[in-house]
């Protein structure tokens, strides 16, 4: 299984798939239980950050509609 990141409409980040590694600034990684799918903060009101505790309900607006960026700037 692929690993997959949905964006949740006035919500988090959810992650899903098989061996999911999540690692801090410095390298380490979060001990994740297992999990297959984990959920991350977008709103910055959780109190277990990264990951979601559902803090943003009512706080957090974002309709999260797919749209393509841009290309690439070519390097110089």
């Amino acid at each position: 299984m692929a690993t997959k990141l949905t964006v949740l409409s006035n919500g988090s980040l959810r992650v899903e798939g098989e061996n999911i590694e999540l690692v801090d600034a410095q390298g380490n990684p979060y001990g994740l239980g297992g999990r297959q799918r984990i959920s991350i903060c977008r709103c910055g009101l959780s109190s277990q950050k990264p990951f979601c505790d559902g803090s943003h309900k009512g706080h957090f607006e974002h309709d999260a509609t797919a749209f393509d960026l841009p290309a690439p700037k070519p390097a110089v």
